[in-house]
Protein backbone atom coordinates (compact mmCIF):
# COMPACT_ATOMS: atom_id res chain seq x y z
CA UNK A 1 0.00 0.00 0.00
CA UNK A 2 0.83 3.42 -0.48
CA UNK A 3 2.79 5.63 2.53
CA UNK A 4 1.59 8.82 1.90
CA UNK A 5 -1.95 8.16 4.43
CA UNK A 6 0.74 6.75 7.35
CA UNK A 7 2.91 10.39 6.51
CA UNK A 8 -0.43 12.28 6.81
CA UNK A 9 -1.64 10.72 10.11
CA UNK A 10 1.58 10.73 11.40
CA UNK A 11 2.21 14.96 10.93
CA UNK A 12 -1.54 15.38 12.18
CA UNK A 13 -0.81 13.28 15.48
CA UNK A 14 2.68 15.28 15.85
CA UNK A 15 1.17 18.30 15.57
CA UNK A 16 -1.10 17.52 17.74
CA UNK A 17 1.40 16.43 20.54
CA UNK A 18 3.43 19.62 20.63
CA UNK A 19 0.56 21.53 20.36
CA UNK A 20 -0.91 19.92 24.02
CA UNK A 21 2.71 20.60 24.98
CA UNK A 22 2.10 24.51 24.43
CA UNK A 23 -0.90 24.96 25.81
CA UNK A 24 0.58 23.83 29.30
CA UNK A 25 2.67 26.79 28.96
CA UNK A 26 0.18 28.72 30.79
CA UNK A 27 0.67 32.73 30.86
CA UNK A 28 0.74 34.55 34.40
CA UNK A 29 -2.14 36.06 35.95
CA UNK A 30 -3.31 39.44 34.98
CA UNK A 31 -1.40 42.16 36.91
CA UNK A 32 1.62 40.10 36.80
CA UNK A 33 3.48 41.43 34.26
CA UNK A 34 7.29 41.81 35.35
CA UNK A 35 9.63 39.04 34.53
CA UNK A 36 10.03 38.05 37.80
CA UNK A 37 6.35 36.80 37.00
CA UNK A 38 7.81 34.27 34.60
CA UNK A 39 10.28 32.06 37.12
CA UNK A 40 7.81 29.81 38.28
CA UNK A 41 7.31 28.56 34.69
CA UNK A 42 10.96 28.07 34.09
CA UNK A 43 10.55 24.17 34.86
CA UNK A 44 8.07 24.20 32.57
CA UNK A 45 9.96 25.95 29.38
CA UNK A 46 12.72 24.05 30.36
CA UNK A 47 10.81 20.09 30.10
CA UNK A 48 8.87 21.60 26.72
CA UNK A 49 11.99 23.09 25.09
CA UNK A 50 13.91 19.41 25.58
CA UNK A 51 10.25 17.33 24.75
CA UNK A 52 9.76 19.63 21.39
CA UNK A 53 13.28 19.03 20.59
CA UNK A 54 13.00 14.94 20.41
CA UNK A 55 9.24 15.10 19.27
CA UNK A 56 11.39 17.47 16.31
CA UNK A 57 14.08 14.73 15.95
CA UNK A 58 11.38 11.82 15.42
CA UNK A 59 9.62 13.89 12.81
CA UNK A 60 12.84 14.67 11.13
CA UNK A 61 14.58 11.30 10.91
CA UNK A 62 10.60 9.51 10.34
CA UNK A 63 10.23 12.01 7.41
CA UNK A 64 14.17 10.82 6.16
CA UNK A 65 13.06 6.95 6.28
CA UNK A 66 9.70 7.06 4.93
CA UNK A 67 11.26 8.77 1.82
CA UNK A 68 13.27 5.98 1.09
CA UNK A 69 10.34 3.68 1.10
CA UNK A 70 7.97 3.35 -1.81
CA UNK A 71 5.41 1.28 -0.05
CA UNK A 72 4.40 -0.29 3.32
CA UNK A 73 2.66 -3.17 4.90
CA UNK A 74 -0.31 -3.67 7.64
CA UNK A 75 2.91 -4.45 10.37
CA UNK A 76 4.32 -1.35 9.24
CA UNK A 77 1.45 0.40 9.70
CA UNK A 78 0.94 -0.99 13.80
CA UNK A 79 4.31 -0.67 13.98
CA UNK A 80 4.12 3.02 13.21
CA UNK A 81 1.23 3.34 15.54
CA UNK A 82 3.35 2.24 18.51
CA UNK A 83 5.46 4.89 18.02
CA UNK A 84 2.62 7.15 18.05
CA UNK A 85 1.95 6.07 20.72
CA UNK A 86 4.74 6.67 23.12
CA UNK A 87 5.27 9.63 21.17
CA UNK A 88 1.83 10.86 22.30
CA UNK A 89 2.54 10.15 26.45
CA UNK A 90 5.51 12.80 26.41
CA UNK A 91 3.00 15.81 27.24
CA UNK A 92 2.48 13.64 30.32
CA UNK A 93 5.75 12.93 31.17
CA UNK A 94 6.65 16.38 30.25
CA UNK A 95 3.89 18.35 32.56
CA UNK A 96 4.76 15.63 35.53
CA UNK A 97 8.39 16.38 35.67
CA UNK A 98 7.82 20.53 35.56
CA UNK A 99 5.22 20.09 38.09
CA UNK A 100 7.54 18.28 40.49
CA UNK A 101 10.59 20.26 39.28
CA UNK A 102 12.62 17.55 38.02
CA UNK A 103 12.75 15.12 41.35
CA UNK A 104 13.53 11.22 40.68
CA UNK A 105 10.01 9.74 39.91
CA UNK A 106 9.12 11.96 37.11
CA UNK A 107 12.82 12.48 35.37
CA UNK A 108 12.75 8.66 35.78
CA UNK A 109 9.58 7.92 33.69
CA UNK A 110 10.44 10.46 31.52
CA UNK A 111 13.36 8.47 30.58
CA UNK A 112 11.13 5.04 30.49
CA UNK A 113 9.19 6.87 28.27
CA UNK A 114 12.00 8.19 25.89
CA UNK A 115 13.12 4.06 25.90
CA UNK A 116 10.06 2.86 24.41
CA UNK A 117 10.27 5.75 21.74
CA UNK A 118 13.23 4.84 21.17
CA UNK A 119 12.42 0.56 20.58
CA UNK A 120 9.57 1.65 18.86
CA UNK A 121 11.65 3.74 16.14
CA UNK A 122 13.98 0.80 16.22
CA UNK A 123 11.12 -1.63 15.40
CA UNK A 124 9.16 0.72 12.56
CA UNK A 125 12.82 1.21 11.31
CA UNK A 126 13.60 -2.51 11.29
CA UNK A 127 9.95 -3.62 9.67
CA UNK A 128 10.21 -0.85 6.87
CA UNK A 129 14.36 -2.49 5.96
CA UNK A 130 12.50 -6.04 6.07
CA UNK A 131 9.99 -5.14 3.65
CA UNK A 132 12.02 -3.14 1.21
CA UNK A 133 14.62 -5.87 1.18
CA UNK A 134 18.47 -6.84 2.69
CA UNK A 135 20.06 -4.52 -0.80
CA UNK A 136 17.49 -1.74 -0.56
CA UNK A 137 18.90 2.25 0.21
CA UNK A 138 16.93 1.67 3.88
CA UNK A 139 18.59 -1.50 4.82
CA UNK A 140 21.86 -0.41 4.05
CA UNK A 141 21.47 2.94 5.53
CA UNK A 142 20.40 1.45 8.80
CA UNK A 143 23.23 -0.71 9.08
CA UNK A 144 23.25 -2.27 12.49
CA UNK A 145 21.87 1.21 14.01
CA UNK A 146 24.83 1.56 16.91
CA UNK A 147 23.80 4.94 17.36
CA UNK A 148 20.05 3.72 18.08
CA UNK A 149 21.68 1.49 20.67
CA UNK A 150 23.72 3.56 22.10
CA UNK A 151 20.86 5.96 22.95
CA UNK A 152 18.71 3.30 24.15
CA UNK A 153 21.67 2.06 26.81
CA UNK A 154 22.84 5.75 27.66
CA UNK A 155 18.69 6.29 28.17
CA UNK A 156 18.94 3.48 30.61
CA UNK A 157 22.00 4.69 32.53
CA UNK A 158 20.03 8.36 33.11
CA UNK A 159 16.96 6.15 34.58
CA UNK A 160 19.56 4.88 36.92
CA UNK A 161 20.90 8.46 37.74
CA UNK A 162 17.68 9.47 38.39
CA UNK A 163 17.78 8.10 41.82
CA UNK A 164 20.90 9.86 42.66
CA UNK A 165 20.80 12.69 40.60
CA UNK A 166 17.88 13.38 38.44
CA UNK A 167 19.49 16.93 36.99
CA UNK A 168 22.51 14.17 35.73
CA UNK A 169 19.71 12.51 33.97
CA UNK A 170 18.60 15.24 32.17
CA UNK A 171 21.77 16.04 30.73
CA UNK A 172 22.12 12.55 29.76
CA UNK A 173 18.45 13.24 27.82
CA UNK A 174 19.82 16.45 26.41
CA UNK A 175 22.94 14.55 25.50
CA UNK A 176 21.32 11.87 23.13
CA UNK A 177 19.07 14.57 21.36
CA UNK A 178 21.87 16.24 20.66
CA UNK A 179 23.30 12.86 19.00
CA UNK A 180 20.01 13.17 16.87
CA UNK A 181 19.40 16.51 16.37
CA UNK A 182 20.51 16.59 12.72
CA UNK A 183 18.91 13.78 10.46
CA UNK A 184 20.82 10.57 10.60
CA UNK A 185 23.88 10.80 8.33
CA UNK A 186 23.62 7.57 7.21
CA UNK A 187 20.18 8.22 5.84
CA UNK A 188 20.57 11.27 4.85
CA UNK A 189 23.32 10.33 2.65
CA UNK A 190 21.11 7.77 1.09
CA UNK A 191 18.20 10.44 0.46
CA UNK A 192 20.50 12.68 -1.87
CA UNK A 193 21.68 9.62 -3.87
CA UNK A 194 18.14 8.55 -4.68
CA UNK A 195 17.33 12.63 -4.99
CA UNK A 196 20.04 11.88 -7.86
CA UNK A 197 18.81 9.31 -9.40
CA UNK A 198 15.50 10.47 -10.37
CA UNK A 199 17.14 13.63 -11.45
CA UNK A 200 19.21 11.30 -13.95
Amino acid sequence: MKKSRLEAFSDGVVAIIITIMVLELRVPAPGKDGWRDLLPMLPFFLSYILSFINIGIYWNNHHHMLYLVDSITGGALWANLNLLFWLSLIPFGTEWMAGNHFSTWPVAMYGVNLIMCGVAYTILQGVLASHCGKNSELAQAVGKDWKGKASIIIYAAAIALAFWRPWLSCSLYLLVACMWFIPDSRIERRVRGADRHKHE
